[in-house]
């Protein structure tokens, strides 16, 4: 039988790992890549301050501490996506308003819900109600495009990585039988379709999604040093942030991992 050489046989692996790559989704050496350019439009909600971005639906609490800034928006409902849509990042860039700062861009983190108006109609203040898609902007983040007195304005926008300094945080909430994670800081495409959780003497625990970016898993963990299993929503790629709490946890306490996506 003919043997065949070993470069021919490793490119032509290599070529095909590469096409099951593109056809399945899946992201080349575990890297996030920008989607396509689509277009939307852009409001703004509070003052230059931020004051009125703290919180949100995503549930993130003080986007400083957390990481974020003012460089955040509200989502409408198509994007939002019941909360999958939380932690994930988008270049915004005005497009065709006498308004618009060209040649400027910005990415922001969705961080809160803009709820439907129903009173209004989609193309007269209900800017987000379904199906339309939408960015209600903070306004320090919506200035650096356009002028603030415009109001509303046209954008093009694509999803983009999320770059994130160090790992994923843990914010912990609940009770000696119920606890309940807000995860920050998630990189690549920074959201989250499911988690587990794994106590230092249990399996693990699949977690349920409670609401924007917090997962709950009814079980007495107290004791117990604490792993997490994070699944992308997007990529469906998993990463495993092993003891990020110790035995001694509290909730109230934000927990830093080493691992992020990428």
């Amino acid at each position: 039988m003919g043997r065949i050489s070993s470069s021919w046989s490793f490119n032509k692996f290599f070529a095909i790992v590469l096409v099951v790559f593109a056809i399945s989704g899946e992201f080349v050496a575990g890297y996030y890549r920008p989607s396509p350019w689509r277009y939307a439009h852009a409001t703004f909600y509070g003052d230059e301050t931020g004051s009125e971005t703290m919180g949100g639906a995503c549930g993130y609490g003080n986007l400083y501490n957390s990481g974020y800034g003012l460089s955040t928006a509200a989502l409408s409902t198509t994007l939002f996506k019941d909360g999958y849509g939380c932690g994930q990042c988008f270049q915004i860039t005005c497009s065709k308003s006498p308004h618009c700062y060209y040649g400027k861009s910005t990415v922001v983190t969705a961080t809160n819900l803009c709820p439907p108006n129903w009173y209004q109609d989609s193309n007269n203040g209900g800017w987000c109600n379904p199906p339309r898609t939408h960015f209600d902007m903070a306004k320090p983040a919506f200035m650096k495009l356009a002028n603030w007195k415009a109001g509303i304005i046209p954008v093009a926008y694509r999803r983009v990585p999320c770059q994130r300094s160090g790992g994923m945080r843990f914010q912990f909430q609940g009770n000696s039988y119920w606890l309940l994670v807000f995860v920050m800081n998630v990189g690549g495409a920074g959201d989250i379709k499911s988690m587990a959780v794994k106590g230092s003497r249990t399996n693990w625990i699949s977690m349920s999604h409670n609401w924007g970016a917090s997962y709950q898993a009814f079980s007495s963990l107290y004791g117990q040093s604490l792993s997490f299993r994070v699944t992308s929503y997007t990529t469906g790629e998993t990463v495993y942030a092993w003891n990020v709490a110790p035995a001694n946890w509290n909730a109230g306490m934000t927990y830093k991992s080493t691992a992020n996506f990428r």
